[in-house]
């Protein structure tokens, strides 16, 4: 019995979770009428294909896609690398004051992301970088989530492999790069996995940065087309807008999903 109401509560979740993608992808092939229409249709009859097609011509989806696509590549390579030669570092290496200096890192995670805005906003403009690819991309390229979830992985690597190495003639920087790097691939695809999620996704910073069509990331260039409509929105083309905008992150997500379990659970280990 408490295995079936289990699978039901799973059930209902995993129902709660697909139903507004199901509804997304549903009414990006309604025409409006249909999408507006009383009572509400769940199948569209017939199917407008066409609201694709509109999408990619009525918006520059193809600018925005491209400025995502870099921002989010970037900020992906920036954070596993950074994240992956810091967490090794706290993890192997032996130096004064090193876990208080962790603390003090993991510290900054407790720090709503809100708080920095302005201050890191005022720093863009000395430097010269508001609306230019600079502000969307250095911003992300550092984080202390990848940082501490790779440390649990690199504490759990063997010594003895270590050791073998440094006896081989391998320096520190050797052992991390030709050994220790290599063998952290499932933690190092589920922060990849979440920097991409979290940099394709993110609105905000790049809304406040980017003052021009041709910066514009996929979210922000989203919400400029569904702001752009006056008196009727058109439905059909923003979902069909919003289904290829998501297509990307479902697909990053599918690629590294055999690693993800792995390495979430890497990250839950105790120091």
């Amino acid at each position: 019995m408490k295995k079936a109401l289990a699978y039901l509560v799973l059930i209902l979740g995993a129902v709660s979770m697909a139903l507004p993608f199901g509804l997304m992808l549903v009414t990006s092939l309604m025409t409006n009428a249909q999408a507006m229409a009383y009572p509400p249709r769940l199948w569209p009859d017939p199917i407008a294909w066409e609201n694709y097609a509109k999408a990619l011509t009525a918006t520059p989806l193809w600018r925005y896609f491209l400025n995502s696509v870099l921002v989010s590549s970037v900020t992906v390579l920036g954070q596993v690398v950074t994240g992956a030669m810091a967490a090794y570092a706290f993890a192997r290496l032996r130096f004064k004051g090193r876990d208080a200096l962790f603390l003090v890192f993991l510290a900054t995670m407790m720090v709503p992301p809100q708080v920095n805005v302005v201050p890191l906003f005022g720093l863009m403009c000395r430097l010269g970088w508001v609306n230019t690819y600079w502000a969307l991309i250095v911003p992300g390229l550092f984080g202390a989530f990848g940082v501490f979830l790779l440390r649990q992985w690199f504490l759990s690597f063997p010594a003895e492999l270590e050791e073998a190495a440094k006896l081989d003639g391998c320096t520190p920087w050797g052992t991390f790069w030709r050994i220790a790097f290599p063998t952290a691939v499932p933690a190092i695809a589920t922060l990849a996995i979440f920097a991409f999620i979290t940099s394709w996704n993110s609105f905000f910073w790049p809304l406040i940065v980017t003052n021009s069509d041709a910066l514009r990331t996929l979210p922000v260039g989203l919400a400029a087309y569904r702001a752009s409509f006056r008196e009727i929105t058109d439905w059909g083309t923003l979902m069909a807008a919003t289904t290829l905008a998501i297509l990307p992150a479902i697909g990053v997500f599918l690629a590294g999903q055999r690693y993800f379990i792995q390495g979430m659970l890497a990250g839950s280990l105790k120091d």
